[in-house]
């Protein structure tokens, strides 16, 4: 798809079946095996990938420090839940129109406003803290602040990266992004741990907020000319509305939003799913808890690496991906014993990633450019409401029935629902299944219908 303006609403084409022509820019060609960093080439992608690794690695200090910060001034768990729910509210609430907002907008300058809004309000909460004078409703306030800055950088965020890299190099960028956050998820707790045992948790606060700092600097570094130019969307009535249509009226758009629905509330809820299994099956605490998500985030990091060299991002990927997803679960929640779980927490992190991965570059890649923000927004949406809202189902069912249980209730939605859709999309795409051999070896694959009655003479 063309970055520019105009670009076709149909499904991105498969770069294996639709050769690009020969004298196309080289940002627009599809993305094959040749490099995992290929799009590190682009310097105003490199400046914000860099920026982007300091950023990260504050935003999960910030994350730490903040839940420890409200135990300790509460001593209650629920009062951490609420802090969570207070930061995601904003977007269940107002994503759709943070959409709205981020297609009318250019997106550089509007990431330089988010950026500086969450940078303030990190710096705010440790001036609160480390004066002594910090309160809960302080840190209330600031995490809802941090969720309403975050309805229109979230889905401005993703959708700059088209306009950084062109579609050529779309499904690389999106992978590096994705390994960049999960290497933070490595170091960052890490370093909070130190901060907040040395000197408090107004110092993680501190460094997350001055943190910032890198992505601003390289926001205000890059060159205006060499980014992929987008039309905006006007001023007008009913856009909302428009994208919402606009979504629902694509399957290519609609089904792996769901899919991802289902898969986020049920299956990804791995904060009860993990503690539960740390304390209540193997008795091993938290540092098994932190051992799970350790492990889990290795696995999410060389997912998004392998996506970022496949280059290409097809559906049926996506919906293997997510079979394989939950049936890991469902086989994880039978092991008798810490060691083959801790293990298996690799591979889920893997295909874990490889459906955030590949449903978000598929759906961008089949968006109009002009209702990127809107549909980015309800996939955001879709994706970061759906924990919160699945928590406390997953853990009634956990509590009630065992943490055995409900990680097996979870992968069981998963492949489920991987499965309906999987068959939906090959009935939308006029395939049917086809099962032969090839080589020696059993294949299971869709085949588009005509191509199986043509041959099923021969048969």
């Amino acid at each position: 798809m063309s970055s520019g303006t105009g670009a076709a609403s149909a499904p991105a084409p498969d770069p294996h079946d639709s050769p690009t022509a020969p004298d196309a820019p080289a940002s627009a060609r599809p993305a094959r095996r040749a490099s995992m960093f290929s799009s590190l080439k682009v310097r105003n992608y490199r400046l914000f990938f860099m920026g982007q690794v300091v950023s990260n690695i504050g935003t999960w200090m910030q994350r730490i420090a903040q839940d420890w910060l409200v135990l300790s001034l509460t001593g209650s768990s629920a009062a951490v839940g609420i802090t969570t729910a207070l930061q995601f509210l904003p977007m269940l609430l107002f994503g759709l129109y943070g959409g709205v907002l981020v297609d009318r907008l250019r997106k550089r300058p509007t990431l330089l406003v988010t950026q500086t809004a969450m940078a303030l309000t990190a710096i705010a909460l440790a001036v609160l803290t480390l004066t002594g004078q910090v309160q809960v409703w302080h840190v209330y306030v600031a995490a809802f602040a941090v969720g309403l800055a975050t309805v229109v950088d979230n889905p401005a965020r993703q959708s700059f990266v088209s306009e950084l890299v062109g579609p050529g190099q779309l499904q690389n960028a999106v992978s590096l992004n994705s390994a960049n956050f999960q290497s933070a998820r490595l170091v960052g707790p890490a370093v909070a741990g130190l901060l907040i045992t040395g000197v408090g948790t107004g110092y993680a606060f501190l460094f997350n907020g001055l943190s910032f700092i890198a992505p601003l600097t390289g926001l205000l570094l890059m060159r205006s000319r060499e980014l992929h130019i987008v039309e905006r969307a006007p001023r007008g009535k009913g856009q909302l509305r428009a994208g919402v249509r606009y979504v629902t009226g694509r399957p290519e758009l609609i089904w792996p939003i769901v899919l991802v629905g289902f898969v986020g509330t049920f299956a990804f809820n791995f904060p009860v799913y993990l503690s539960a299994f740390a304390d209540d099956v193997f008795h091993a605490g938290a540092g098994a808890y932190s051992m799970f998500n350790t492990l889990m985030a290795v696995g999410s990091v060389a997912g998004a690496l392998l996506a970022a060299r496949r280059g290409t991002a097809r559906l049926r990927l996506l919906i293997v991906a997510a079979m394989a997803f939950g049936a890991l679960e469902i086989l994880a929640a039978t092991t008798p014993t810490l060691w083959m779980f801790a293990l298996l927490m690799v591979p889920l992190g893997l295909f874990g990633m490889t459906v955030n991965v590949t449903t978000n570059t598929s759906i961008q890649m089949s968006t109009d450019p002009a209702m990127r923000g809107r549909v980015m927004a309800l996939y955001m949406m879709v994706f970061l409401g759906g924990s919160p809202v699945g928590a406390p189902i997953v853990g009634w069912i956990t509590d009630t029935y065992g943490a055995r249980v409900g990680l097996a209730a979870g992968g069981a939605v998963a492949v489920l629902a991987a499965a309906v859709i999987g068959l939906i999309l090959a009935r939308v795409g006029n395939l049917r299944l086809s099962v032969g051999w090839h080589r020696g070896h059993p294949r299971v694959r869709f085949v588009p219908r005509e191509q199986q009655e043509a041959l099923a003479p021969a048969a």
